[in-house]
């Protein structure tokens, strides 16, 4: 006996389900006020759930929905659907069917890849956004919250190093070292394996000011391009990476992609480490 209530739809998933309640949704809008009843049963990977929630849909004027990519799964929704003459809707399955026959590998058929790949869409995003945020040592309170902090003097490749490892999904703050400010006290809480030092060599470094400085049509002998200011601002810079035991890198010469993978690098070694 199927009992009277407004129409249910089920939705089985192997993930969360979000992709066929959004159609769901879409197609149940077309039908006057689109009132129907949606239950979702996600993270199904057992036969014998998928049994259990037909059963219980034959008791219902219902239909029920999937996005299963095992195709095993997928027979046996039909198969036993089929037995209380319930309709279905395979939402995933023609899309699939169609996409292996334009593509040259096979699908995956990995339940909730979309959702990961969402996970680290946004993951990314919240990097950069982090990275703009605690550029330039905006906000010391950034160096705490940050998975590594690069320090160094004014063009060491900091900003342009943290652009690149925040679109690796990892939060980067930076700060510059000046001889006549001294560093925030919340770079001296931050542990030192998170910390990486830059530094360059002296005549490189004076080179790039140089050139900084003819872009800005400012005269090239400032002191920001003066050797003995230079030489002034690595030895400080040097002094507080000592101090703090952190791990120095000399950027001289070298891609910011290089720079950062090598940073990557530190970053897994001290991780495997931990664990």
């Amino acid at each position: 006996m199927v009992l009277e209530t407004k129409p249910i739809v089920y939705i089985i998933s192997d993930s969360i389900g979000e992709t066929a309640e959004f159609v769901v949704k879409a197609v149940a809008s077309q039908f006057n006020s689109g009132q129907v009843d949606i239950r979702r049963v996600s993270y199904v990977n057992d036969p014998e759930k998928i049994k259990e929630t037909v059963r219980e849909a034959s008791k219902y004027r219902s239909m029920i929905a999937y996005t299963l990519v095992l195709p095993e799964l997928r027979e046996l929704i039909e198969k036993e659907a089929a037995v209380f003459n319930l309709p279905t809707v395979d939402v995933m399955g023609p899309m699939m069917a169609a996409f292996s026959r334009i593509m040259s590998t096979d699908p995956r058929l990995e339940p909730g890849l979309v959702r990961r790949l969402d996970e680290n869409y946004f993951r990314r995003i919240a990097a950069v956004e982090f990275a703009v945020k605690y550029d330039d040592g905006k906000d010391p309170r950034g160096l705490l919250e940050a998975d590594v902090v690069l320090i160094g003097v004014s063009r060491t490749s900091k900003t342009p190093m943290s652009m690149y490892l925040a679109h690796r999904r990892v939060k980067v703050a930076n700060l510059p070292l000046v001889p006549e400010i001294e560093p925030p006290e919340e770079l001296y809480l931050v542990p030192p394996r998170r910390i990486i030092g830059l530094t360059i060599k002296p005549h490189l470094l004076q080179q790039i000011r140089q050139e900084r400085l003819n872009a800005l049509g400012l005269k090239a002998h400032a002191n920001y391009a003066n050797m003995e200011r230079i030489l002034e601002e690595l030895e400080y810079a040097q002094k507080i990476m000592r101090r703090i035991g952190c791990t120095i890198i000399d950027v001289s010469n070298k891609a910011v992609e290089e720079l950062a993978n090598k940073v990557l690098h530190i970053l897994k070694e001290e991780e495997q480490n931990e664990n």
